[in-house]
């Protein structure tokens, strides 16, 4: 471990510099260079490695219960699911399979309500 004051190399577990006697403070998290969209706490609580197409689909098949997205949502998760499947480095399937769930539940629930609005 390097020391941010002096720059002396002291032994991984030390607390102390050896060098300047400046307390040593390890940093927790993915090794440097590594990509963090490949952890999975990161990918939990931030959109890092996923499809845009799929965090859009989420977001429009959360609101897709108010009838009006859910045409949107269906396409954005048909658009998000083809994506990851061309980029297998990007997340977010699950989004996508739920843009594109509650998108076909709604537009359906959205048709029946149309039909049933035409005057006869």
């Amino acid at each position: 471990m390097l020391c941010p004051s002096c720059g002396a190399q002291n032994r991984d577990d030390a607390s102390y510099c050896l060098q300047c006697g400046m307390v040593l403070v390890r940093v927790v998290g993915p090794a440097p260079g590594t990509d963090i969209g490949q952890d999975p706490l990161v990918r939990m609580l931030l959109p890092v490695g996923r499809s845009g197409w799929a965090i859009a689909a989420g977001y429009a098949g959360l609101f897709a219960v108010l009838f009006f997205p859910a045409p949107i949502a269906l396409i954005l998760g048909l658009i998000g699911i083809r994506d990851i499947r061309r980029h297998p480095e990007r997340h977010g399937m699950g989004r996508a399979i739920f843009g594109l769930v509650m998108g076909l539940i709604f537009t359906a629930a959205l048709l029946v309500l149309l039909i049933a609005a035409i005057p006869r």
